[in-house]
Parts: structure tokens; C-alpha cells; sequence
């Protein structure tokens, strides 16, 4: 485990993301949904990340089921607040108190040990150290949450949040910006964060599938020489008997 900046909260160095329960990416059978949380569980990876946002609310309800009958003291519990569709996003205090009370009630559990306001550079970013936070906090002080944090893509959002509010924030979470292809979240935001203790979640490590074997979503908007790259790295480790999934996953939690 690594402690969460100053949060008290030690979370394991691979954490379970639940994205995937919500058939963000493909299809998936509900016994190999919860069996994967049984089995992350069985293996220490005890802190889930999930959100309203996977499967519009499927991810907290699989959740919810897999870990009914699983002691609360035994795992930590994330969740998002803020995003509910591709296009959807309420970042309004009043949502930030509905969105909370109905993802504990889909979780079945009455606190969350992280929230996080999910994707804020898709809204007008003052609203967010303006109404989002100080509503985030307030559950914060009545024992709802444990820790408050938020995510998004550019550095550039990351730093005017937290220009505004680095104070008031527990946490952070970037996602496939410390991979073996991409280190800006090192370059560009690592120093401000160890320096005000705030503590930082590392998510997607294979980088939207370009760090696996695996075909690439059509989504991804990598240039066309990066995806090139990243298949020629693919090739010369599955040359030499390696996955470069694997090494992927061992240089972030490394």
C-alpha cells in the first residue's frame, strides 16, 4: 500500500477499475463481472474506482451486489459525481448531493472513501471551486466522503483547479499520462502535488489499449505515427516472449 497524500488512507499500489463492469468497452456476463471483483479482492487489490457515469449506473449496481456480503472495513470505495453520459455533465451543488446519497444507495454502503468530480474540463471551470467542491466538501464533513478529489486530461485544467483550490483537494486522478508512452503527468504536475501533499491516482496504464496486443478503439485519438510506434513496441516484445501489457502495468505501479 501507498498513503493517499495526507488523506490516512493507504490504498493498495494496483487498484481495481470498474469501468469495465459497466460495459464501457465490450459486452461482459454478469458472473465474470462479479466474479472479477471477488477475485481482485482475493488478491488484495482493494480499493475500487467506479463512477455514475460507467453504464449510465451499472457499475455501481454490479458493485453493489458483488460486495453485499463482503465486510466494509475490508476494502476502499471510490466513486465520481458530475458526469452521467457522453454528453451529460451536472456539476451543480445540488446535483453533487443527489449524485452522492444515490451512489451510496447503488453501492449499498452509507460513506465513500473518495469522490471525485469526473472530466471537469468539459464545463466552465469556475463552477468547479466555485459550487462543485465547496458541495463536495460539505459531505466531506458529515462523514459521507472521506477524501475529495477530481480528474480530468490536460495539465492545463489540472493547474487552474487547482490554482484555485489546491487547498481544499485530498486527491487527484490522471489517466494515460504515466505510461510507458506518455510521462507528462511526471513532467508537467508530480511537483506542485508532493509539494502541497495531495495525493495522486494513476489510472489507465496500457493508454486506451496502445500499450496491449489488443485492436485499438476507434476512439482513440493518438496521431497515426504514435499508434504505429506503439504496435512496433508491441511486436518487438512479443518477439522476445513478452506481453507489453505487462510491462505497461509494471512501469506505473513502479
Amino acid at each position: 500500500t501507498r498513503p493517499l497524500g495526507n488523506t490516512g488512507i493507504d490504498l493498495p499500489i494496483l487498484g481495481f477499475g470498474a469501468s469495465s463492469l459497466g460495459q464501457e468497452f465490450r459486452q461482459v456476463r454478469l458472473e465474470d463481472a462479479l466474479e472479477s471483483v471477488r477475485v481482485a479482492l482475493d488478491l488484495g487489490i482493494n480499493f475500487i474506482d467506479t463512477s455514475p457515469f460507467y453504464g449510465r449506473g451499472m457499475s455501481e449496481v454490479l458493485l453493489g451486489i458483488a460486495l453485499r456480503d463482503v465486510p466494509r472495513d475490508s476494502y476502499f470505495l471510490g466513486s465520481k459525481l458530475g458526469r452521467y453520459s457522453l454528453s451529460h455533465f451536472d456539476f451543480s451543488a445540488k446535483r453533487v448531493d443527489e449524485s452522492v446519497h444515490v451512489s451510496l444507495h447503488r453501492l449499498g454502503t452509507d460513506s465513500l472513501d473518495v469522490i471525485l468530480l469526473h472530466d471537469v474540463e468539459f464545463v466552465d471551470l469556475p463552477q468547479i471551486w466555485e459550487e462543485t467542491i465547496p458541495a463536495a466538501l460539505e459531505l466531506k464533513k458529515k462523514g459521507l466522503v472521506r477524501a475529495v478529489g477530481f480528474s480530468c486530461y490536460p495539465m492545463k485544467s489540472f493547474h487552474t483547479v487547482l490554482d484555485h483550490a489546491e487547498d481544499d483537494l485530498d486527491c487527484i486522478l490522471s489517466y494515460n499520462e504515466y505510461t510507458l508512452q506518455n510521462t507528462t503527468l511526471a513532467d508537467s504536475l508530480l511537483p506542485r502535488l508532493v509539494e502541497k501533499k495531495i495525493g495522486i491516482m494513476n489510472a489507465g496504464p496500457f493508454s486506451a489499449r496502445l500499450l496491449t496486443n489488443a485492436p485499438l478503439p476507434e476512439w482513440l485519438k493518438e496521431p497515426e505515427e504514435v499508434k504505429a510506434a506503439a504496435r512496433a513496441a508491441a511486436k518487438l516484445c512479443d518477439d522476445q516472449g513478452v506481453d507489453i501489457a505487462q510491462l505497461a502495468l509494471q512501469f506505473s505501479c513502479a
